[in-house]
C-alpha cells in the first residue's frame, strides 16, 4: 500500500526539508519503518530503542488519533499518516 506521511515541521530537517513522504506498507507501523529506510536519521526522532513511539509522538491516521496500538493499525493506498510532535517550553 501506498500512504503518504505528513512530516511535522520539527522533523522536516531530516527528510531534506519534505512535509510529505510517500511510503510503502500494510500498517502504521510498517509505513514509518519504510520512512526510517528512505530517511534514517527518523528513526531515534519517531521511537525508543525498544521500537515504541517516543511519549511525546502522536499518531494520526486520516486526521484521526490512531491511539492505542497505532503502530498496528491497518492502512490503505492513499491513505494519510500525519506525525505530531507535542512541544514544551518555557
Amino acid at each position: 500500500m501506498t500512504v503518504n506521511i505528513h512530516i511535522h515541521l520539527v522533523h522536516r530537517q531530516h527528510t531534506d526539508g519534505k512535509k510529505v513522504i510517500t511510503a510503502q506498507g500494510d500498517t502504521v507501523g510498517r509505513a514509518l519503518a519504510d520512512l526510517v529506510r528512505q530517511y534514517p536519521a527518523m528513526e531515534k526522532e519517531l521511537f525508543k530503542k525498544e521500537g515504541q513511539l517516543h511519549g511525546h509522538i502522536e499518531i494520526y491516521l486520516n486526521a484521526e488519533s490512531a491511539f492505542p496500538g497505532e503502530l498496528e493499525k491497518p492502512v490503505k493506498s492513499g491513505d494519510d499518516i500525519q506525525i505530531v510532535t507535542f512541544l514544551a517550553g518555557g
